[in-house]
């Protein structure tokens, strides 16, 4: 069943041209505003990095409108650990999977042999990796050690012309961000 996209033909437009033409925009998201672009574009990335004051080894989490999205993540995975994940989504989970090819980039992965993997509910969300045919970055759109922007006012309070698009969009509803799972150990790491 396809839901209905909360975005207008030609905001979807815009998303889609931002994003694959190497832009970063800020888009509403469960419980924050996000940060996002295409996690295959190192200079996009480098842009984030760059507007939230993060170091590279840190990495960052992908967001998905569908398992689809992040199949090529799943399938190298033991059938238990897909299924693990799966469960979780969609939704407010973000799982760490062991990225067994390393088929991420180290500039979004980080330090890391995992990537934090979110299969996202919120309309917006989905409908931006819908539109842009890919999985995206997702990082809360704050600079390193502030907080997180839970209104537009304050993505363009922390960030002003510096992004390329301002994504319109209501938050989800929830107060906290995704909890993180690791899948292998079962731990919850947030």
């Amino acid at each position: 069943m396809t839901v209905p996209s909360p975005l207008s033909d030609w905001q979807l437009h815009c998303a889609r041209r931002t994003l694959l033409g190497g832009g970063v925009i800020a888009y509403p998201t469960e419980a924050v505003w996000g940060l996002g672009c295409d996690p295959w574009d190192i200079q996009a990335v480098e842009r984030i990095l760059e507007l939230k004051n993060r170091p590279m080894e840190k990495g960052m989490i992908l967001v998905a409108s569908s398992l689809d999205q992040i199949r090529f993540l799943l399938d190298p995975l033991p059938i238990g650990l897909q299924r693990e994940a799966e469960r979780h989504w969609p939704g407010p989970v973000t799982c760490l999977l062991p990225d067994v090819e390393q088929q991420i980039p180290e500039w979004v992965r980080g330090r890391h042999s995992a990537i934090a993997v979110r299969v996202s509910s919120h309309p917006v969300v989905r409908a931006l990796c819908d539109a842009a045919g890919m999985p995206l970055v997702s990082t809360s759109c704050n600079p390193a050690g502030r907080q997180p922007a839970r209104y537009s006012w304050q993505v363009r309070r922390y960030f002003g012309q510096q992004l390329d698009w301002l994504v319109p969009g209501a938050l989800g509803g929830r107060r906290n961000p995704s909890r993180i799972i690791d899948i292998v150990s079962g731990q919850q790491l947030r």
